[in-house]
């Protein structure tokens, strides 16, 4: 993971990529374990993918979109579907001077369990990429967790925040930036948050309610496709099965 946060926007267009991915596995009936091996990648690798994981490469995603059949939206990103001004100048003697756009709302399902889930881990890749470029901050999340254990030894959360001694201990934080429940549970129980700032963990909420009320992204595109303008993207969160 970088040293920087990615937007609220483009986590939740990776959390959506890693939805329709295992959806379009699940549909063509096809295990984890023959994808991995169609795209040449391990299982572990394969999980990340479809949890929408920032961490595989770009090539990794590739191999798996096109182990999967959809070429046809890799060959979408990456033909001229967003010139710069200077070649789109170019072309103005074609027929076609200005082409049209694409319109594709980026948003959140508006369900409490969503949000909160998005929400929690946003700030919590933000408090990732501070430590990363901060490191004395650490310190501050190890003061916050060891004065909880501190004053409640018997906390039904006491589980987790032992785990937490670890993974703060080994800097493990694909432990707590995962989509699973374990995952979410060590969220739910974090001192990891405290290391942002007020104007930090503000900046990710606001972000965060400007998707729920939906982004729109409007990028030129090429329709010399059957049917003329097509949306590139499905972009509508689901829930994983």
């Amino acid at each position: 993971m970088p040293t920087s946060a990615l937007s609220v926007v483009d986590r939740q267009l990776l959390l959506q990529l890693g939805d329709r991915l295992k959806r379009a596995r699940q549909e063509l009936g096809l295990s984890g374990v023959d994808l991995a091996a169609r795209a040449g990648v391990s299982r572990g690798t394969l999980r990340a993918v479809e949890a929408g994981d920032p961490g595989p490469s770009v090539g990794t995603y590739v191999r798996v979109l096109s182990s999967l059949g959809l070429s046809a939206d890799l060959a979408c990103l990456a033909s001229e579907a967003r010139r710069s001004r200077s070649t789109a100048a170019a072309t103005t003697q074609s027929k076609r001077a200005l082409p049209p756009r694409v319109e594709v709302l980026i948003s959140v399902e508006s369900s409490c369990h969503q949000v909160q889930d998005l929400q929690s881990l946003v700030l919590h890749e933000a408090a990732v990429a501070a430590i990363r470029r901060e490191p004395q901050r650490l310190q501050q999340a190890k003061y916050t967790l060891q004065r909880w254990l501190d004053a409640k030894p018997g906390s039904r959360s006491a589980e987790l925040w032992r785990e937490w001694q670890e993974i703060l201990a080994v800097r493990k934080w694909r432990l707590a930036l995962g989509r699973t429940q374990r995952a979410q549970q060590l969220r739910q129980a974090s001192p990891l948050v405290t290391v942002l700032t007020p104007k930090e963990r503000l900046a990710v909420l606001a972000a965060v309610n400007d998707l729920r009320r939906g982004a729109q992204e409007g990028v030129p595109a090429r329709t010399e496709m059957a049917g003329g303008r097509r949306k590139c993207f499905e972009t509508k969160r689901e829930d994983p099965a």
